[in-house]
């Protein structure tokens, strides 16, 4: 169970994500800093009780029109072996726990093993800042026999339109598919013949509710 702190961290995250964001290729180039505001998210348990896993929602004011960013993340007490250089969101000061290396999850096997665990429906997501509360409004559905992610390099590939997984079924062969994670929020599904998905809600730009696919199960083209 992931136990939620009310301290502090130095730099906030808020301050390691405007550096970090507009070196990823799907950020929207604004021509100006970012100005990220939180908008939503949930969380997910590690079952062991090490790595702190957020899926995080911050929206960027500083265009002409506001942008929702959907940020896969972990909180690690030491760095991750083997992460790619680019993997590294930045590391921060944390009140309680001391340095905290933040990652972009998708590169972190703990995140990715829970995010198909909440798929298959083995995984229960949590309030973003309460402890122990469970959030009925994220769903998670996979039509199949389970997942296995890819490992390796080119397992994970960043695009225009979002970061890629290579993953595979456990039955049926072991048919491989995508596990596209949706960076730029759209407050829409996934398409009709998804494999499966992540739905979860935050809040719009304009103050309402959104509610759209965080991550899309997908066959392959071809």
């Amino acid at each position: 169970m992931a136990v939620i702190h009310r301290t502090t961290m130095n730099p906030t995250k808020l301050e390691l994500f405007a550096a970090w964001l507009p070196s990823r290729p799907w950020y929207v180039a604004t021509g100006r800093a970012p100005e990220l505001a939180r908008a939503g998210g949930f969380r997910l348990d590690d079952p062991q009780g090490e790595v702190g896993i957020e899926f995080m929602v911050v929206t960027d004011g500083s265009g002409d029109g506001a942008v929702s960013y959907h940020l896969p993340l972990t909180y690690r007490g030491a760095p991750l072996d083997g992460a790619p250089a680019d993997a590294l969101v930045g590391t921060s000061e944390h009140g309680v726990l001391g340095t905290r290396w933040v990652y972009d999850g998708i590169h972190d096997p703990v995140l990715v093993e829970r995010l198909l665990a909440l798929l298959e429906g083995r995984a229960e997501p949590q309030a973003q800042s309460e402890t122990d509360t469970p959030d009925r409004s994220v769903t998670g559905r996979f039509d199949g026999d389970g997942l296995t992610a890819a490992t390796g390099p080119g397992a994970v590939t960043e695009g225009r339109h979002g970061t890629e997984l290579a993953v595979r079924t456990d039955g049926d062969g072991g048919s491989p598919l995508t596990l596209a994670v949706t960076r730029v929020l759209q407050g829409s599904d996934g398409p009709a013949e998804a494999r499966g998905q992540v739905t979860a809600e935050w809040q719009s730009p304009d103050g309402g509710r959104s509610r759209g696919a965080f991550v899309v199960v997908r066959e392959n083209a071809g």
